[in-house]
């Protein structure tokens, strides 16, 4: 059923979590919550018109490794396709540029801006891109931090707390100034 959009919720060790699909990829993944209806109202917020259906082997194996991710076994996400729909141009250079940071490997919103050949007055950008990304742990946003190592905001469930959760499950040492608590954009 091209076009169609279907999800799944699955516990994870740290909670429910949602995966919306299309024939094309994944759309939409939603980083565990604390409910089972906060997960789904996150996955139906993104794809309005998505059906609850049992996911194919290629999406179920997804689902397996963000189970086996989120109980600390070393995952990575870089060939899981992925159907972001019309997104802004540099947005998708950061997207692409981002999912190839491995796990424990973090990297700055400006060094992403520079990566791309943009100035570091694009950072503020990245920053959009990664607080706008709805794909996260395959688009690993959590492993981009502020200047100086500083934890950032995160805009998923849970704000920096989450990103520090993720980075500490990846051995990342982080330190989470307890101000910011999400992206104000």
């Amino acid at each position: 059923m091209p076009g169609h959009s279907h999800y799944q919720l699955f516990e994870t060790a740290a909670g429910v979590a949602a995966i919306g699909w299309t024939s094309a990829g994944i759309m939409s993944f939603r980083l565990p919550a604390a409910t089972a209806a906060e997960a789904e109202r996150a996955v139906l917020r993104r794809l309005p018109d998505a059906m609850r259906t049992e996911p194919p082997a290629e999406i179920g194996t997804v689902i397996d490794a963000a189970i086996r991710y989120f109980k600390g076994e070393r995952i990575e996400f870089f060939d899981v396709p992925i159907d972001l729909g019309e997104q802004p141009a540099f947005f998708a250079q950061v997207y692409a540029l981002v999912r190839k940071l491995g796990w424990g490997e973090t990297t700055t919103y400006g060094a992403v801006a520079r990566a791309l050949d943009a100035g570091p007055e694009h950072a503020r950008a990245v920053g959009q891109a990664m607080a706008t990304n709805p794909v996260p742990l395959i688009v690993p946003c959590h492993r981009v931090l502020a200047a100086g190592g500083k934890i950032g905001g995160f805009s998923a469930p849970g704000g920096s707390t989450s990103k520090a959760r993720m980075l500490e499950l990846e051995g990342v040492p982080v330190t989470v100034a307890p101000v910011q608590h999400g992206f104000d954009f």
